[in-house]
């Protein structure tokens, strides 16, 4: 600035000292542009509006389109105006999020880049600085900034086809081969009378046709009534790829609970993991996030370290059906943290505490040994159907399976996805 204010006076005097029309028309023109620069320069942003759109919560694998709108609400040109998005790397596909362009008056720019959920969470988008200045840079550049949204990530889900899980709760939707129970809305055909049969059960129309005695019989059907019980005690977890075990279990968790879902079950979650965002855990103004990946980062409450259980309380969502209950787990799954909390033998047993009796748990843990086996006895003699779901490898998995079998309750071994094509074999057809 002070260059350009030397250059006037430097024209100026030869002005005069020549008497020169040509140079006082120079100096003139000097003057117009740095008046017209000093005035307009720090008004230019204020006239601009910025919005950026995209969808907030994505699925596992999908690539969502950021789009960002500029629009000059004045009648005056903004003659360069810099935008840089701060996208972190994990994030991006090839696209830059930067650009520099020219808004005319009125005028309205949009451009669109993508990002790729590549794994879950909890991640941020922006912010994004606005720079501008005079096109000759007479003066310092003028910055704004659009705050950061953000975005959440779903854990990976994966196809099962039927889980065959059993129940001890009638009067469902899901067909089964119990025969305790029959659901009186599932009629099924009828049958000739026998001693012991209900005379409700009688069907007196068909009965009058064929002057034999009828009953109406009903296809049994069963409630899938079930809470996902997930471990994320890191002191429980003893493979060396713990985070890989980690993500592991919550994509179990998650696959779980879309298919019970789909079969028009009610599902709920229950975990010892920590919620970065819990009330209590982080102040609202203080989440750090990853500037490679961009994930919400956890941190230790005041006065903790690593190796003190952290007393966050439990997470708990009630079993409840319909795909907006299942968004919530979903979104629970997408942000939680495995972390140094109570250890499952523990916490198990208060966490069911107000499950109502017959509901299925799928207690979801990295090894099934002896504590955790008879952890789960005691929850099948509150009344409840423990099945046991180990994620951790174990060449001795036979054993936990026996142990199991004898406590009363189901162990199955799922340390990856080829091991759920136990469940995802369609069940043989029944032959009469």
């Amino acid at each position: 600035m002070s260059q350009f204010a030397a250059i006037i006076i430097i024209f100026l005097i030869f002005a005069f000292l020549l008497q020169v029309d040509f140079i006082f028309y120079i100096v003139y023109i000097f003057l117009g542009i740095y008046g017209w620069s000093r005035w307009m320069t720090p008004r230019a942003l204020k006239s601009v509006e910025i919005r950026r759109e995209f969808t907030d919560h994505a699925f596992w694998g999908e690539k969502v389109p950021v789009t960002v709108t500029m629009r000059n609400t004045s009648r005056i040109s903004v003659p360069w105006l810099q935008v840089r998005e701060s996208v972190a790397v994990d994030l991006m596909i090839r696209q830059t999020a930067n650009q520099v362009l020219n808004l005319r008056g009125r005028e309205t720019v949009s451009f669109i880049y993508a990002v790729q959920a590549r794994r879950r969470g909890y991640y941020k988008i922006g912010p994004m600085q606005l720079r501008t200045s005079d096109l000759f840079g007479l003066f310092p550049d003028h910055t704004a900034v659009l705050p950061a949204e953000y975005m959440t990530i779903y854990p990976r889900i994966m196809p099962l086809n039927r889980l065959g899980l059993p129940s001890r709760l009638p009067f469902g939707t899901v067909s089964s081969k119990q025969r305790l129970f029959e659901d009186p809305a599932r009629p099924m055909g009828v049958r000739e009378y026998r001693s012991g049969d209900s005379l409700r059960q009688i069907n007196w129309k068909t009965s009058a046709h064929t002057r034999t005695m009828m009953v109406r019989t009903h296809e049994p059907a069963i409630s899938l009534e079930t809470a996902v019980l997930l471990n994320l005690n890191l002191s429980d977890y003893t493979w060396h790829d713990t985070q890989g075990t980690v993500e592991w279990a919550i994509e179990l968790a998650a696959s779980l609970a879309a298919h019970l879902v789909q079969e028009r079950q009610s599902v709920g979650l229950i975990t010892n993991g920590i919620d970065p965002l819990a009330e209590g855990d982080l102040a609202a103004d203080s989440h750090s996030f990853d500037e490679k990946s961009g994930r919400l980062l956890r941190q230790l409450i005041r006065g903790k370290t690593d190796n003190q259980e952290t007393g966050t309380t439990p997470v708990k969502i009630p079993p409840r059906p319909g795909r907006a209950h299942l968004m919530k787990i979903l979104e629970q799954l997408a942000r939680i943290e495995a972390d140094t909390t109570t250890p499952f033998t523990a916490w198990a047993a208060s966490a069911c505490s107000q499950l109502t009796w017959g509901v299925t748990i799928l207690a979801i843990t990295p090894q099934g040994d002896e504590a955790t086996c008879h952890t789960l006895h005691h929850l099948v003699r509150a009344g409840y159907n423990s099945i046991l779901l180990v994620t951790e490898p174990d060449a001795e998995f036979s054993k936990v399976r026996d142990r199991a079998r004898r406590l009363g309750f189901s162990a199955f071994h799922v340390t990856q996805e080829k091991d759920l094509d136990q469940w995802q074999r369609p069940l043989p057809l029944a032959h009469s």
